[in-house]
């Protein structure tokens, strides 16, 4: 039984309790249903198309891929693995769709197949195209399916008759209608085409990778196996060159221009009955960014709005810039020291709320997602939630404590709330204005075999948010405890976040007898821009100060022994342990390093540029925040500490010549450190029996390191 598993086997084997969890949510218009994603249970990967009628309250599955595929196994094109990387999907199944506007018909892919599930009706069809079929999207009318195939955009209609291709590569790098690598993993933009509101035409985007540098993934086991050629724009090396059309479902194409040469980065595209197309594109240093409206006969663009931060960098936000119904714009901004809503030329919120991001834009007011700003008066660690803005101003929606999300649509919201004290998230269904839930959505996900019980803090002088874990039975009077930093700690990445589920494998560890502290420190996405962006050249300095910080401030409250203490993280928290033993070994005693960033000349244009500049115009800045460089390592003289490396050799986002170049320079240095490369195994270490020996192993040398 599922019960009787460790946690270890049952975080690996259920996804990290994500199997059974209900997602991807789409709201009818009418309010008359919801659509969303769900497996049928806790450790089923397949995940299923459900339809739940409002009018009956019941769940029905739309498209069940048993069914239709026969119980045959997914295959998978070279294409779609890559993208459900960027998207750190794991699962199986239908794991994405797209609707029409009226919710009615969905479209879907599976092994490469494309797919139309009638909604009202229940039935589900395939459609004869070419493949393999990467992204179909309905038109707004529901009359035909837009999808790329061998990099080319087609479009056939819902019935499957007349497939062509609006627009097909002319060349061998060249690609339609997708996102480019950047734009993927970066700028949280994982499509390359948008259909106009009447559904007669899609603005399309054209990807050319030639000018991108081509790097080679090898798969060491296997020897006789070629590498893998990946386009990598590394950090100062060109990006692909993404340019954008307007293509008729009549065969007519018509160019958007824009100054491509200032601004190369297409970050937002937004069309909707609201107004004319509307695009956000940054310049390479993300100093400067504009919203531009598109003009559909010419193809000529107007600003709208320009913004700047000649110091920092600007951000990107979800679901901005969008039109308002009546024609107004809606943008995020940085304000005052407020991260702030702002809807045509009002600002509507203030410093008591940190807006992340806009959920939904209807007739009379605006749906976010917000925690606590810099003026809040008694702000909770690590909660966020859903409130609804317009000129009299922000009505928090979710009422308990806790993180929460929404959808809405045709007066229905959609409610997914999680909460530090309860496992799994819940899910309610709310017509506006009604207090109860007219429905409730069934999640199918394990029960954890542990219970986190986190104690958030925020410590020292600079009020770092922080959570404290002790191993389940401590009790006053117990002694000390050896102390494990298990942080994320970079930008974007909040960890200390008021949910049950983000502390299960910090529980696990505090369990095997350590005391956990997670701490967000500066550059994680909390409280005021001023924190965000306070790690501006500053990786190395900023983010390991925080760490050592909060480990001090905490330990005149909670029983830690500061004489073993070690750090572990993966991708921007392997940066962080490896740079905690390296550089201050008077504080960290071991660490345990997992697909570390070490050298940032061989990280991603969109965020290393972000934060560090060109590597060519900062050197100094590169070398200074880099773990392998000489002035790197001469920073990380002292003594030598316990340094377990680990690294999936399959990895395209932090290639594995990170890992391979810091063994060499310790090597070279005389550092003692142990290297374990993971055979087969991406960024997300998705495989049950990889993830699970991961952890005994990681605890394994923690005792050996710390005694």
């Amino acid at each position: 039984m599922t019960g009787q598993l460790s946690f270890p086997r049952q975080y690996a084997r259920t996804q990290r309790y994500s199997l059974g969890a209900p997602r991807s949510f789409t709201v009818a218009p009418d309010g008359s249903r919801v659509v969303f994603l769900r497996s049928r249970s806790g450790t089923d990967r397949s995940h299923v198309l459900w339809t739940l009628d409002l009018d009956d309250g019941r769940t029905r599955p739309a498209a069940d891929p048993d069914v239709l595929l026969g119980g045959a196994q997914e295959e998978l094109s070279a294409e779609e693995r890559a993208r459900r990387e960027r998207t750190r999907e794991g699962s199986a199944g239908v794991v994405g769709y797209a609707v029409d506007a009226a919710c009615e018909l969905a479209a879907f892919v599976l092994s490469g197949r494309l797919f139309v599930a009638e909604l009202r009706g229940g039935t589900t069809a395939e459609l004869p195209v070419p493949g393999p079929v990467a992204d179909p999207r309905p038109s707004p009318d529901g009359r035909h399916v837009a999808y790329v195939a061998d990099g080319a955009l087609r479009v056939v209609a819902a019935d499957g008759t007349g497939d062509h291709a609006l627009a097909g590569p002319e060349e061998d790098d060249v690609t339609w209608g997708l996102a480019e690598f950047a734009a993927a993993e970066e700028m949280d933009r994982h499509r390359g085409f948008w259909w106009s509101p009447t559904g007669d035409a899609l603005l399309a985007a054209r990807v050319d990778n030639a000018p991108v540098h081509r790097w080679w993934i090898a798969d060491p086991a296997n020897p006789a196996s070629a590498p893998a050629e990946v386009t990598y724009p590394a950090a100062g090396t060109p990006n692909a060159r993404v340019t954008l059309a307007l293509l008729g479902l009549d065969g007519s194409r018509t160019d958007v221009v824009w100054d491509r040469a200032r601004f190369p980065y297409l970050a937002r595209v937004h069309w909707s009955a609201g107004g004319p197309p509307l695009l956000l594109v940054q310049a390479r240093d993300q100093r400067t960014q504009v919203c531009l409206e598109v003009n559909t006969a010419t193809g000529a663009t107007r600003v709208l709005h320009t913004e700047e931060d000649p110091a920092k960098w600007l951000e990107l936000f979800p679901g901005v810039p969008a039109w308002t119904p009546d024609g107004r714009l809606v943008r995020v901004a940085d304000e005052d020291g407020a991260r702030v809503l702002v809807v045509g030329d009002r600002t509507l919120t203030g410093p008591e709320l940190f807006v992340h991001a806009v959920l939904d834009v209807a007739d009379d007011d605006v749906l976010v997602s917000a925690s606590a700003g810099p003026a809040a008066a008694d702000p909770e660690t690590g909660e966020s939630h859903v409130y609804r803005v317009n000129e009299r101003g922000a009505e928090r929606i979710s009422r308990n404590p806790g993180r929460h999300s929404a959808v809405r649509g045709g007066g229905v919201t959609v409610l997914a709330s999680a909460a530090a004290d309860r496992h799994g998230t819940e899910t309610a269904v709310f017509r506006h204005g009604d207090e109860k839930p007219v429905a409730t959505v069934a999640s199918l996900a394990e029960t954890p075999v542990i219970t986190a019980r986190p104690r958030f803090a925020r410590a020292g002088a600079r009020h770092i948010p922080s959570a404290v874990l002790l191993p389940a039975g401590y009790r006053d009077g117990d002694g000390p405890l050896p102390v494990l930093m298990d942080p994320y700690g970079g930008p974007h990445g909040a960890r200390v976040v008021a949910a049950q589920q983000a502390h299960l494998t910090s529980q696990w560890f505090a369990d095997q007898g350590f005391a956990v502290i997670v701490a967000d420190g500066r550059g994680t996405p909390h409280t005021s821009p001023e924190w965000v962006k306070a790690v501006r050249d500053d990786f190395a300095g900023a983010t390991l100060d925080d760490q050592v910080e909060a480990l001090r401030a905490l330990a005149g409250e909670y029983p830690l022994d500061l004489g073993r203490v070690a750090i572990r993280g993966w991708s921007y928290g392997g940066y962080l342990a490896a740079l905690a033993v390296l550089r201050r070994p008077d504080v960290f005693h071991a660490g345990i390093a997992g697909a570390p960033v070490t050298d940032w000349r061989l990280y991603d244009t969109h965020y290393t540029e972000r934060y560090l500049g060109l590597p060519d115009e900062q050197p100094d800045v590169y070398d200074r925040n880099s773990l392998v460089t000489e002035r790197g390592l001469a920073e990380a003289a002292g003594r030598h500490r316990p340094l377990m490396v680990v690294h999936g050799l399959a990895d395209d986002n932090v290639v594995a010549a990170h890992t391979l170049r810091l063994s060499s320079a310790l090597l070279a240095a005389g550092r003692p450190h142990e290297v374990l490369p993971l055979s087969g195994v991406t960024h997300m270490t998705p495989q049950e029996q990889v993830a699970e020996n991961l952890l005994l192993l990681q605890v394994d040398f923690l005792r050996r390191s710390l005694g």
